[in-house]
C-alpha cells in the first residue's frame, strides 16, 4: 500500500511499530500533540522542529492522505482496498446522517442499546469495521446479538444481552435500562439470529462510509 511505503521515512525515528518515541504510538493512535486528522496534516507541514521532527512538504497532498490512512489503520497494510476517509467528516455523520448515536455510545455520550464504540478503533480493523456497516449481521459477535424474553406474566423485554449464566442473564433493554432476569421466571427467552443493525450500503455513499470508518478507527479510547 502507498501509506505503507511513505511510512518507510518514518522508521528512523518513529521504529516499525511505531512506538519508538515515548509518549506516542502511532500504530494505536497515541499522539502528543494530534487529536484529529486536519492536525496530523498540519504536522507533516510544519513538523516539529524542537523535537528533531521535520517538516514533510515534500510529500503531495495524496502521498500525505495514504500516509494517514495507514496510520489511522492500525499500519494494517492488507487493508488497502478499504478506503479510509476523513474522521471529522465521519464524526458529523455518525451523529447526524447515520444516527449511530442513538444506538451506540462514544466517550459516555450515546444511547446503551448497541455496544460501545469508544475503543473500536483499537481493536477493529478497517475491512472489519467496512463489513459491520455494509453487513451488520455477518460482523455481528455473539455478546452482541439481541435477545426477547418473555416472562411468565406475558411481558416482553427486549434488549442486547450483555452476560448469562445458567440461571440469570442481564441486558440492556430497549429504554436503555440494566434488566437482570431470573431464567426460572421466563416463559421463553430467544436470541436474535440478526442484528438490529440495519445496513448503511445504500443509506450511505460509498465517501461517507470510509470517513465512519476513519471515524471508528480514530477512537482508541483516549
Amino acid at each position: 500500500a502507498a501509506g505503507a511505503i511513505i511510512y518507510g521515512q518514518c522508521v528512523l525515528c518513529h521504529g516499525v511499530n511505531g512506538d519508538q518515541i515515548t509518549g506516542v504510538d502511532l500504530r494505536q493512535g497515541k499522539f502528543l500533540t494530534v487529536a484529529s486528522d486536519a492536525d496530523l496534516v498540519r504536522l507533516l507541514a510544519t513538523g516539529r522542529p524542537g523535537a528533531g521532527m521535520p517538516a514533510f512538504t515534500m510529500l503531495r497532498s495524496d502521498e500525505v492522505a495514504a500516509l494517514i490512512a495507514y496510520i489511522r489503520s492500525g499500519f494494517d497494510s492488507v487493508a488497502s482496498g478499504v478506503k479510509v476517509g476523513d474522521a471529522a467528516r465521519g464524526a458529523a455523520l455518525f451523529s447526524g446522517k447515520g444516527a449511530c448515536a442513538t444506538c451506540h455510545r462514544v466517550g459516555g455520550r450515546g444511547a446503551y442499546a448497541a455496544s460501545d464504540l469508544s475503543e473500536i478503533g483499537a481493536v477493529r480493523k478497517p475491512e472489519s469495521l467496512q463489513r459491520a456497516l455494509v453487513d451488520p449481521g455477518a460482523a455481528m459477535i455473539p455478546a452482541n446479538r439481541s435477545v426477547r424474553a418473555v416472562i411468565r406474566d406475558g411481558r416482553t423485554i427486549r434488549g442486547r444481552r450483555l452476560n448469562e449464566d445458567a440461571y440469570t442473564i442481564q441486558l440492556i433493554d430497549e429504554q436503555s435500562r440494566l434488566v437482570s432476569l431470573s431464567k426460572a421466571d421466563l416463559r421463553s427467552f430467544e436470541l436474535s439470529p440478526t442484528s438490529s443493525m440495519p445496513s448503511y450500503e445504500t443509506t450511505l455513499t460509498v465517501d461517507e462510509r470510509a470517513d465512519v470508518i476513519a471515524y471508528l478507527l480514530s477512537l482508541k479510547g483516549r
